[in-house]
């Protein structure tokens, strides 16, 4: 969904505000799922699990369904396979909360949301915001900017230098604010739709 935030925050397009995530004192994060991150005490940030695309399938499929951005489980998984240490679960007071997709892309180019995405990862200096999606119960709470800044915090640890996104349906005006800048030359695929923008922001150190 390369863009198409669902908070509604489509990725591949993903605003990250440039807000510090909370720091967690380390006899709490030994209480948490390893390689978890917690946000605060009722939201917590893990590896997407194999138990979660039970929940992540038919949510994806509420959230774009209606506008055809929808990309069916199939080539969710694929992202997921393609890029599995960028891919995380959100857990809001121990219950699955939505879920946060990227992989590094080359810059200036986007998975395909007809496709499914090459088995192998692809190296690159640039990380792609693809998917972020927060539950029904969640939306209007600001989750959004701050999963999207814990993700540009990791692309930062990891050496990234940019970080990319698809802006679906108008939400260019989202992302804009928090850095992100458009790039009207590159050529999207056709999945995106008419109004599909791709964004890119700097990550500095």
């Amino acid at each position: 969904m390369s863009a198409h935030p669902a908070a509604h925050f489509p990725t591949s397009h993903f605003p990250t505000a440039q807000v510090p995530a909370a720091q967690v004192p380390a006899s709490e994060l030994a209480h948490a799922a390893p390689h978890s991150t917690l946000l605060d005490d009722e939201l917590l940030v893990r590896p997407l699990a194999e138990r979660d695309w039970a929940e992540v399938v038919p949510l994806e499929a509420r959230a774009y369904g209606e506008s055809g951005l929808s990309e069916g489980g199939e080539a969710l998984r694929s992202r997921h396979r393609a890029a599995p240490d960028y891919c995380f679960t959100v857990e809001h007071k121990g219950e699955f909360g939505g879920y946060l997709l990227a992989l590094p892309y080359p810059l200036g180019h986007c998975p395909d949301l007809s496709r499914a995405e090459s088995p192998a990862p692809l190296g690159s200096s640039n990380l792609h915001a693809h998917d972020l999606v927060v539950t029904e119960r969640l939306r209007g709470r600001g989750l959004a900017p701050r999963l999207l800044t814990f993700l540009a915090d990791t692309a930062r640890d990891r050496g990234h230098t940019t970080i990319s996104l698809v802006a679906v349906r108008g939400s260019e005006v989202l992302w804009a604010p928090l850095g992100y800048l458009p790039h009207p030359e590159v050529r999207l695929p056709a999945s995106y739709g008419d109004r599909a923008v791709y964004m890119s922001m700097p990550l500095h150190p």
